[in-house]
């Protein structure tokens, strides 16, 4: 019964150019975002981007400018882009959905589940480049890991060296890079400090892998991708959607963004054998699909197409909210969070080509952007976040009509 849902959904989510889901959403008629965008996407420094605005059953989609320049392609919901950093609150769910079965508790020692944690040691010094360890005092937990307490350092050095730059697209697979991380030392005491960690959020799918058996990848296809019809979404896309991807662009000041082969972090070939699925960035996705996903965020669990990935509860104090110490700002599994639940409080994530996508689940409110940029400047935040406040206090304004249609400036 559930594959039949899922196949209808599917048939009814074909579209094409900018048009979202079918039987999802009213299109709120209005164009605040593409208005805003116009003059960027003219002068050229705005290659092109795709905006997302909802609220409670109201959207705004604009498709401004180019996926790619040169060939003059337009920009749509269903061009595969590399979403970086996002990649981050898959794995959230993923540990979220083994704690909900409890099969995972946030305060376990991750050497539970990977022995080689079990002693650590932390960089206490390093003086002209004599460096002096001391072992670690503080359990090193799921939590920490996934949190970015942990210690570690932004990515491990079989990473760094693999290939030029290194980074998510090459170095090591997620079991492979836990080894390496669990015997080099911490840059502090476990849970005591912040540094931002693809290698925290790729030991956390290390430990998803140790429990389900299963790779990481697969988990997040079988227990996230697949239910939620995000079939365009993987660490390898295909020779077919490539030749539509969004290319890559640098930011010039005052100037049209110039072109970009590819990052150091990730190289080309996009889907070759150097490719390692990461959990703390490596996952392409589209528009469509990453909509789906962060919609289930925003519905405490429940997709749009009415498949349930987790329980209210298991959103609500585990994803939307804060699982730091008080005064380290806030982050809860892989996603950005408030430390304290409001309702004015949205939760998320970033990427480093500059994508992000937030939620707020009490005013059912979504903001999405999508965009392959490195560098700055980035002239035109101002006015998306101009446009931004004119949305959702047209969809306050209107939330008694019963149709939304129309132009409005």
């Amino acid at each position: 019964m559930k594959k039949l849902m899922m196949m209808l959904i599917a048939v009814a989510a074909i579209v094409s150019g900018c048009c979202t889901v079918c039987n999802g959403p009213k299109d709120s008629g209005t164009t605040f975002a593409k208005d805003a965008l116009a003059s960027y996407v003219e002068k050229g420094q705005l290659p092109g981007a795709v905006n997302v605005f909802y609220k409670n059953g109201l959207q705004e989609t604009a498709c401004v400018g180019y996926a790619d320049v040169a060939a003059k392609r337009r920009i749509t919901m269903d061009n595969v882009y590399m979403q970086c950093s996002q990649t981050k609150g898959f794995c959230g769910v993923t540990v979220a959905i083994l704690v909900e079965e409890g099969k995972i508790s946030l305060d376990d020692p991750v050497s539970n589940y990977l022995p080689e944690f079990k002693e650590l040691w932390v960089l206490e010094s390093n003086t002209n480049g004599v460096k002096n360890l001391v072992r670690a005092k503080n359990t090193l937990t799921v939590r920490m890991v996934m949190n970015h307490t942990g210690g570690f350092p932004f990515e491990i050095c079989a990473k760094q060296g693999a290939i030029k730059g290194g980074g998510w697209s090459g170095g090591a697979p997620l079991r492979q890079t836990a080894a390496i991380a669990a015997s080099s030392p911490l840059l502090f005491e476990p849970g005591t400090k912040v540094q931002y960690s693809n290698t925290g959020i790729d030991i956390g799918a290390a430990v998803v892998e140790m429990v389900t058996g299963k790779r990481w990848e697969e988990f997040l296809k079988e227990r996230v991708l697949d239910p939620l019809g995000m079939a365009s979404s993987s660490f390898k896309p295909t020779d077919k959607q490539l030749k539509k991807q969004v290319e890559m662009y640098d930011c010039v000041k005052d100037a049209p963004a110039k072109y970009r082969v590819q990052n150091d972090m990730q190289q080309r070939p996009y889907n070759g054998d150097h490719v390692f699925a990461s959990a703390g960035a490596g996952l392409w996705t589209t528009a469509n699909d990453q909509l789906k996903f962060y919609k289930m965020l925003m519905n405490l669990g429940m997709g749009e197409n009415g498949v349930r990935i987790l329980k209210e509860e298991t959103v609500k104090e585990i994803l939307a909210k804060s699982t730091r110490p008080k005064g380290m700002e806030g982050y809860s599994l892989g996603l950005k969070a408030p430390e304290e639940d409001q309702e004015d409080a949205w939760f998320g994530h970033g990427g480093a080509w500059g994508t992000n996508c937030m939620v707020n689940w009490h005013r059912k409110e979504l903001k999405l952007w999508a965009v392959q940029l490195c560098g700055s400047p980035r002239p035109w935040d101002k006015a998306r976040s101009e446009a931004e406040g004119k949305f959702f206090k047209y969809a306050v304004d209107n939330s008694g009509a019963d149709a939304y249609t129309g132009r409005v400036k």
